[in-house]
């Protein structure tokens, strides 16, 4: 399995054949760090160098890799293989949670994969732990899970719009810490995706859906009241980033003011945990060249 992680025969190959660093190493917060992310470039592509062209069209050939590697993670869950996989996706309204689960997931069987796009907790689930939805909506054995926003608003918009005391949010990082170590041990590989727009193009985002009326639909007043907090915003991002990015369960923060990166890179990162997980198909629990035979024989 060290050929597929990069650590043995090179590293990955891009849609040409050339070598390049994986992009869950390039990507990946470090450890403990603080975070600081205006430092980080939202229209760069990190391992991409041939353009949009380019880069749509790859997106378009992963298609086959990671429907065969969800088949086989499906397959190796019938005969008791646990693990399974989820993709959580956070970033600021407009910065492309949506668009990544029609492009990315939309490659995927749905048979196989669940998609939960969170919004504000209702009146029945404010009666429980913020974590309490979360745990209903993982993915089962051999599934591939997407969630549009996740836990994590429990603690963004919390601290960003000042829901809760600090000394609470504080304690909401630590469970999510305790939670996410949980997943892993129990088989989920969690790839967290922080989709990190720029001030500037979260306006043209917003201008395009008040220009086009086919869009009026996605727009929200709220949205206006939210990029007033941006500051603020950024700063809960930071934080928990920074606070929950451990050495099980990394961030990566994913460039996404350019749309055809974002989805080149997220479904690289699953691409890549697909890889590494290397799911195989199950061997046949019955006697195959007599089942054959019996075939054949005309039965």
């Amino acid at each position: 399995m060290g050929e597929k992680d990069g650590t043995q025969g090179g590293g990955p190959k891009d849609h040409k054949g050339r070598e390049h660093a994986r992009l869950r190493d390039l990507l990946r917060l470090p450890d403990g760090d603080a975070v600081d992310l205006t430092s980080y470039d939202t229209r760069s592509t990190p391992a991409w160098e041939d353009g949009k062209a380019a880069g749509l069209a790859a997106v378009a050939d992963m298609r086959a890799d990671l429907a065969g590697l969800q088949e086989r993670l499906w397959a190796a869950g019938t005969a008791g293989d646990r693990r399974r996989v989820l993709l959580i996706l956070q970033g600021m309204d407009t910065s492309g949670k949506g668009g990544t689960v029609k492009h990315v997931a939309g490659m995927f069987d749905p048979a196989g994969c669940r998609i939960r796009a969170f919004k504000a907790p209702t009146q029945e689930e404010r009666k429980h732990s913020f974590l309490w939805r979360i745990r209903r909506a993982l993915p089962e054995t051999g599934e591939i899970g997407v969630f549009d926003r996740s836990h994590y608003e429990d603690v963004l918009a919390a601290r960003a719009r000042g829901l809760a005391p600090h000394k609470e949010i504080a304690r909401r990082y630590r469970e999510i810490n305790r939670f996410e170590e949980s997943l892993a041990d129990d088989g989920v590989t969690v790839v967290k995706c922080f989709l990190h727009l720029s001030y500037d193009e979260q306006r043209r985002r917003l201008l395009r859906r008040l220009d086009d009326p086919a869009k009026h639909w996605k727009f929200s007043t709220g949205d206006i009241e939210d990029r007033a907090l941006w500051p603020e915003y950024r700063t809960a991002y930071e934080i928990a980033l920074e606070r929950c990015s451990t050495p099980r369960s990394p961030w990566f923060v994913v460039p996404a003011d350019r749309k055809w990166y974002r989805n080149w890179a997220v479904g690289t990162l699953l691409l890549e945990h697909l890889e590494a997980l290397d799911p195989r198909y199950p061997e046949a629990d019955f006697d195959v060249a007599e089942c054959r035979r019996l075939l054949l024989k005309g039965v």
